[in-house]
């Protein structure tokens, strides 16, 4: 409801209309800076004289990527019947390449092509995309008119080429609000890329809520009628905020503050709600006002690096291996761990076989480790935003959250709802949260897959919205963990292609170097500035900006050994 409210009023503030910025083909305005005439960047896209038929539907498509004025660019390429038919807010198929051929029986006169390619994706409405797969196909007739070939029918929606989407739209991060009030959760939009407003486009999505997707994994901390009234003298001005308190417009300031920045739109922001300063505080606001709300805290700061080897875990700093203080040094038969950067640990540990042989620990490397709970198999751990808080997948299919009350030692255990999971074949090999907590990616039957979590109440989670990513791995996927971007490293089975990374909403997923991996790669870590994987001989490390480097380093300190690299988030 909030969105025609948003529209509305910014409609009464600017009177005047720009463009949409996102897919699909929404012609309602977006938000303007007051008095200030809004240029949008176009060259000529519009069809050449005496061009071919075939040429000049490609470039139509091309021309689809720009929806400007109501796809003005690609309207030109219809005759004027079928410009006015055509409705290109039906959908947006995006798909890896438009293949074209001419139908039997064509004429001088009129033409008729087949038009077909591999669904990839869609983009929904707010510009999130959707990954998809399946088949487009479609028949499209041309005429000529006055010795020029237009495109007489075609279906309704818009369908773009992977690539074209990538030249002509930009992936951008809003911010959202975490259900414990204490975390931003990234919101991965497209947005135009020839839209010289971007702060504006961004505060209108941002203000007309999550997508439905991430929805269920955030709240929403403003009422319906709060709206974004446009830019005034160099200042964000709101309505509808006189029923919001102090802590919820502290909350609305740190994700419209955040979601300005990581935009690079320069800061200080003036902000301004129903005629006053929307804090206090502050009449102008900065993301040091907000500096705990950093999304980009785990990508500016050097993670500890730890490793298992042979069942115990070590802690590697300046090229060298050195014992773990305190009890998780002295343990053996090890399995797998996850450690935070503030010390908390979570650790599988093997005794003996049979159904109560795996054995789950937990507490800090300062206190030591006590038992959680015991079962035939556990996967490893991980950490919610709250380190007394864990995840393991017990024997393959049931994900259970424990919950560690501190020096006590005293744990309660709950079942989170994966319901959703059930359709799928196979065990949960694999699960990892991201690190705001919101998201969960599993390995299920060797396939990637990324679900949201929904807090029910106070101990009560739930998977939903579960989907595959990089269906092209083919069943090859071994490991997996989030990077600090939002993005997956996934290490697989495959020779060919032993390492991926996957966009955090499924938009592409990219094979790494791998000149001198011999897969399995069966672990992966990442850093902001490092990858790490595990393969067949030991364990090899990447930096991030490696450039045009495509061969991996053994870890110093680790030459030789095959261990699982552990890296403190």
């Amino acid at each position: 409801m909030r969105r025609a409210r948003t529209l509305t009023a910014v409609l009464a503030v600017t009177g005047l209309l720009t463009a949409c910025t996102t897919l699909p083909t929404n012609t309602e305005p977006q938000a303007l800076r007051s008095f200030e005439p809004q240029v949008v960047e176009q060259t000529d896209l519009g069809p050449q004289p005496g061009q071919e038929p075939d040429l000049l539907l490609r470039d139509f498509y091309t021309a689809s990527a720009h929806p400007v004025q109501d796809y003005q660019a690609a309207r030109s390429f219809l005759s004027p019947e079928a410009a006015g038919r055509w409705n290109p807010s039906e959908s947006v198929l995006v798909v890896n390449r438009i293949d074209l051929i001419t139908q039997p029986g064509p004429t001088s006169e009129q033409r008729s092509f087949n038009v077909s390619g591999a669904v990839v994706g869609r983009i929904a409405t707010g510009g999130s995309y959707e990954p998809e797969n399946g088949l487009y196909e479609a028949t499209v007739e041309m005429v000529r008119e006055n010795g020029q070939w237009r495109i007489s029918s075609l279906p309704p929606g818009v369908v773009l080429e992977r690539t074209e989407l990538r030249n002509q739209f930009q992936p951008q991060r809003i911010f959202f609000v975490g259900p414990t009030g204490n975390v931003l959760i990234s919101d991965r939009r497209w947005i135009y890329s020839g839209q010289q407003s971007l702060d504006t486009a961004l505060i209108t999505l941002m203000m007309e809520g999550p997508s439905p997707t991430l929805a269920p994994a955030v709240n929403d901390i403003l009422p319906p009628e709060a709206t974004f009234a446009g830019v005034v003298d160099g200042a964000y001005h709101f309505t509808g905020f006189s029923g919001v308190d102090i802590e919820a417009r502290r909350l609305f300031a740190a994700q419209l503050v955040w979601t300005l920045a990581v935009a690079n739109v320069p800061e200080p922001y003036a902000v301004i709600a129903d005629g006053a300063p929307l804090s206090p505080t502050y009449e102008q606001l900065t993301t040091d006002d907000f500096a705990e709300f950093n999304p980009l805290a785990n990508t500016s700061t050097t993670a500890p690096l730890y490793a298992l080897t042979d069942g115990v875990v070590t802690r590697v700093t300046a090229n060298q291996v050195s014992p773990v203080e305190g009890q998780l040094g002295n343990l053996r038969d090890i399995e797998s761990v996850d450690i935070t950067s503030t010390g908390s640990v979570a650790a599988v540990r093997k005794e003996g076989s049979g159904q109560d042989s795996s054995v789950l620990l937990a507490g800090t490397i300062e206190d030591g480790l006590n038992e959680a709970l015991r079962a035939e198999t556990i996967s490893r751990p991980t950490f919610e935003v709250d380190p007394q808080n864990q995840w393991v997948v017990v024997d393959g299919d049931t994900v259970v959250r424990v919950v560690y009350s501190g020096p006590s030692g005293e744990f309660t255990r709950s079942e989170v709802d994966s319901s959703e999971l059930e359709g799928l074949d196979g065990d949960i090999s694999v699960l990892r949260l991201s690190r705001s907590g919101a998201r969960v990616a599993m390995i299920i039957n060797g396939r990637v897959h990324v679900g949201v979590v929904n807090r029910v109440g106070p101990a009560d989670k739930r998977i939903v919205n579960v989907r595959e990513l990089a269906p092209q791995l083919g069943g090859t996927a071994l490991s997996l963990d989030w990077q600090p971007d939002g993005s997956l490293i996934v290490g697989t089975s495959s020779p060919e292609t032993p390492i991926w990374r996957v966009e955090q909403d499924g938009f592409a997923a990219t094979s790494l170097p791998s000149g001198n991996i011999t897969a399995p790669v069966v672990a992966v870590a990442a850093t902001p500035s490092m990858i790490y994987l595990t393969d067949a001989n030991a364990v090899l490390q990447l930096p991030t900006t490696g450039g045009d480097n495509v061969f991996w380093r053994e870890v110093s300190g680790l030459q030789g050994v095959r261990s699982a690299p552990v890296v403190a988030n």
